[in-house]
């Protein structure tokens, strides 16, 4: 079997889980934020941060180890410039989801003490999500923008 068609076999299956894992859970969080129910905010949240432990942060560390590996055994040049954008957008996916993740903590931890107190929800939960909301697009865009540059591979 061939090592490479393996790696990239890898490294194309856990983009699909980095992108869609995270499209996914911008479309739960962002339904449930529409309802009026903390159970169903806090089920929400409380899954969005297990999907991002099981899924998305293991696929967040396999892509630079793949891309990497194939890089180095690809004959690809690590410096052509399609390389460096991509390098650059995904760094910059990954800079808006370390504070994403941490919001998400927070939003689940805010739901779960509105749930136990039986209160409502504070300012800074709906402050944090409009964080959480805008930080998610420069994330989605930045990972759209990667797979363009991997399928054409501009010179």
């Amino acid at each position: 079997m061939d090592s490479y068609l393996v790696i990239k076999t890898i490294h194309i299956l856990s983009s699909t889980v980095l992108f869609g894992t995270g499209l996914g859970i911008a479309f739960f969080m962002f339904r449930a934020h529409s309802t009026d129910n903390l159970h169903e905010k806090y089920y929400a949240a409380k899954n969005t941060v297990l999907a991002d432990s099981f899924f998305t942060f293991p696929s967040a560390i396999i892509q630079p180890i793949s891309g990497y590996w194939l890089i180095s055994n690809g004959a690809y040049d690590a410096s052509a410039l399609w390389l460096v954008i991509s390098y650059v957008l995904y760094v910059i996916a990954g800079l808006c989801w370390i504070p994403v993740v941490w919001l998400q903590f927070q939003l689940r931890n805010i739901l779960a003490c509105c749930i136990e107190n039986n209160s409502v929800l504070p300012n800074q939960y709906y402050r944090y999500f409009k964080i959480w909301f805008l930080l998610g697009w420069p994330a989605f865009i930045s990972l759209v923008a990667v797979f363009f540059l991997m399928v054409f591979k501009p010179v």
